[in-house]
């Protein structure tokens, strides 16, 4: 189910053949009202709730809907799950930490420090709420439920004018133009290759109620990432290299003030929990992505 505010079917046409795909357009919310209990076709047993506006020029453009768009969708999707007695997974972010770089990398138990006005307030508040209505379901229904924390997924397929660095470094240095960095470009980030994130929330999901009984009485989080971090610096000069246009042009820009300095994941519970860690280098992931970029430009 989705509204397509940032997507498109183009990017499910080859699900769509597929016998037992079923495709709802429409806000979750709307939409799961008009896909009823009763003669839901097949049974549901996991239910994946994605909802919100991940890329920061959207959610700029769009705090409103960015914002609403898990205070609507959520509960509805956490109800149609308790109904069917299905496995529930809530996708969050690394942004629930806001811009603290106390404790890194940051566990799973970090609560964090995060603005509830700033220009991504919209996007992080979504998450932290998303996370707190989670946690309540969790509690007080016995919602098979389980959060999983993403931090900086990249690989194909993500709209290389969609906001994000990785994308926007790598495009600009496939067409020979000088990559763009905020602030002094010392400010790190760690990058995980989507096949990695996509065994990681497999995972997760197919994991038992019992795998996390350790946790409690805190509900089942776990972060998804890799903890080998880079600076802003030294990740455009790499996508330079990868692109193979030339010597490397970089321009450092004025810092946006909401900007982060840091933020790496802790993923020993992940590899605890679930035997997961990535296996793609940043390099490798960052050639298949620009290899992407190239088909499709």
């Amino acid at each position: 189910m989705d509204n397509l505010v940032t997507g498109g079917v183009d990017r499910i046409r080859d699900l769509l053949v597929r016998p037992g795909f079923h495709f709802v357009r429409g806000d979750a919310a709307s939409a799961l009202a008009r896909y009823p209990v009763n003669g839901c076709p097949p049974r549901i047993t996991h239910v994946w709730a994605l909802a919100g506006v991940a890329s920061p020029i959207q959610y700029y453009r769009r705090p409103v809907e960015t914002a609403s768009a898990v205070a609507s969708a959520l509960p509805a999707t956490l109800e149609f799950a308790l109904d069917h007695a299905a496995r529930f997974l809530w996708f969050s972010s690394s942004e629930v930490a806001g811009a603290s770089t106390d404790g890194q990398p940051l566990t799973e138990t970090h609560v964090g420090g995060v603005s509830p006005v700033n220009l991504r307030s919209a996007y992080t508040e979504g998450k932290r709420f998303g996370e707190a209505l989670t946690a309540a379901y969790w509690r007080a229904s016995g919602l098979d439920a389980r959060i999983v924390r993403l931090f900086n997924i990249f690989g194909p397929s993500l709209p290389p004018a969609d906001g994000r660095v990785i994308p926007a470094f790598l495009g600009a240095a496939l067409r020979g133009e000088a990559i763009v960095v905020h602030g002094d470009g010392t400010q790190t980030r760690s990058f995980c290759y989507v096949d990695d994130a996509v065994r990681g929330l497999l995972a997760l999901m197919d994991a038992s109620a019992a795998t996390f009984r350790s946790l409690k009485p805190d509900p089942p989080i776990v972060n998804l990432g890799n903890p080998e971090e880079i600076s802003m610096a030294d990740l455009a000069r790499l996508c330079w290299r990868v692109a193979g246009t030339g010597e490397a042009r970089i321009v450092l820009s004025g810092g946006n003030p909401d900007d982060l300095a840091r933020r790496c994941p802790d993923i020993s519970r992940a590899r605890e929990l679930l035997r997961w860690a990535p296996r793609v280098h940043l390099e490798e992931g960052l050639r298949r992505t620009a290899d992407w970029i190239r088909e499709v430009s």
